[in-house]
């Protein structure tokens, strides 16, 4: 029935001219300047051209008496004159249980060469989180596939995790893994900003046959600023929908930080004064707009994962101090680990769930804790351990973190192809601990 209606809405949409007009009075770069169109921020409009067919744009606010719309394509071919259309008042995708498998565009369209899904229902871009008191607490933990986050950085179904890294550490990889591996009925995968070339790479090698469960997302760097925020927001809605139908869903988002970008060049078009390190305030308003819409509702859950590409490695570079702030803990990958051939190049010691007391038992918690001591003992005296200069029998705890060393290391390692799970990572953990301690044994009676 709901079908039927926003059929013949459509129809209707199409058959009836819209009164609602106005004409281009000035473009500059992608944004141009309309005289006569009291349209509503977020409105999608068309702009009419000689040649090329029409434009694609949304108004994006308002300068004296002109109103400012964001292009969607671009600008060539425009003329001073041309006509402007209303063409819908609030953004909205159709949404179904068809989409598992496809890889859609920003506006919902799919791009992957298969016929576009047939979709019996609709959902708003801009639907609001949420109510606070509507949330269950999350208290059952979410398998991701990765064993060093699922046995040390535990994370539960409906948790928001960033995921912090600079450029060439194995975000992507990570991800992908997460995808390809986690204990999630769907995953929602939104590659913002990413080079083109990559997104082939992304969905054959590292998310593989975990594409069957999958919505890919798509909107590369050549795309419109306008075009890599709507694709964050189009991704959340259709977790959205999944969730609404009882399913646990991930959510993975690579990345907030050309989200944000994309987002700074918008407001700075639309007369927005810069801020922070030139970010202007409507940044750091949409941050939380979007974060929050993940969670856990009466029905299902959505598990974010949301990767921050962290300029020069600086960890309170605004985006990433902002972001860290708004999510329920963070994962950071170390340049340094990764140089070493160590991967997934997870840092546990700078890392943090804040969940993870919620949704684990005393008993993992406790060997989580003791390997966590082991490793911060081997880091605080490792260069004097590296030049030779540490002497045996000085410190127990640090004897028995050089002991261990190798045997945190594997555990810590996994191949791409290696598949884990909370319950097999809190074994091994375990297993660990009960090595450590027969260790730690023999120690005091020699």
């Amino acid at each position: 029935m709901q079908a039927r209606a926003d059929e013949i809405t459509e129809r209707l949409r199409l058959a009836i001219p819209t009164a609602l007009c106005g004409s281009i009075v000035r473009v500059v770069g992608m944004t141009a300047a309309v005289a006569d169109f009291p349209a509503p921020v977020g409105a999608l409009v068309e702009i009419e051209r000689q040649t090329g067919g029409p434009v694609a744009a949304e108004v994006i606010g308002f300068r004296d008496d002109l109103t400012l719309v964001y292009l969607l394509s671009s600008a060539g071919g425009l003329r001073h004159g041309n006509r402007v259309r209303l063409v819908k008042t609030a953004r909205s995708i159709r949404v179904g249980p068809e989409l598992l498998g496809r890889m859609i565009n920003a506006q919902g369209q799919a791009i992957d060469g298969k016929p576009q899904p047939a979709l019996a229902f609709r959902t708003a871009l801009d639907r609001p989180p949420l109510s606070a008191i509507d949330r269950p607490r999350i208290d059952t933990p979410l398998t991701t596939g990765i064993r060093a986050i699922d046995g040390l950085l535990t994370c539960g179904k409906g948790q928001r995790i960033g995921i912090f890294a600079g450029s060439g550490v194995g975000k992507s990889v990570t991800l992908g893994m997460m995808s390809r591996y986690t204990a999630a009925d769907v995953n929602v995968v939104a590659l913002i900003g990413e080079r083109g070339r990559e997104v082939n790479e992304f969905i054959e090698r590292d998310l593989g046959p975990g594409l069957a469960k999958s919505v890919v997302v798509v909107a590369t760097s050549d795309e419109p600023a306008l075009a890599r925020v709507q694709a964050a927001f189009t991704a959340t809605a259709v977790a959205d929908y999944f969730r609404e139908l009882g399913q646990d869903v991930l959510l993975v988002m690579d990345s907030l930080t050309r989200l944000a970008l994309a987002q700074r060049e918008i407001g700075l078009a639309a007369g927005e004064p810069p801020a922070t390190r030139g970010f202007p305030p409507s940044v750091f308003a949409m941050l939380p707009k979007l974060l929050e819409r993940a969670g856990r509702s009466r029905r299902g859950s959505i598990t974010g994962f949301y990767s921050v590409l962290v300029e020069g490695d600086d960890p309170n570079e605004p985006i990433c101090d902002a972001v860290r702030g708004l999510l329920d803990g963070h994962t950071w990958l170390s340049r340094k680990l990764a140089a070493r051939g160590h991967y997934p190049a997870v840092d546990v010691l700078e890392s943090v769930s804040r969940l993870m007391i919620e949704i684990t038992n005393p008993e993992h918690r406790e060997a989580a804790q003791a390997v966590r001591e082991l490793m911060a003992a081997y880091r605080d005296h490792e260069d004097l351990i590296s030049i030779g200069a540490y002497r045996r029998g000085s410190n127990r705890t640090v004897d028995l973190a050089i002991d261990m060393q190798v045997e945190i290391n594997t555990f810590l390692r996994q191949r791409v192809d290696e598949q884990a799970s909370v319950e097999r990572a809190r074994e091994e953990l375990l297993e660990l601990m009960r090595r450590a301690q027969a260790r730690a044994a023999d120690m005091t009676s020699a």
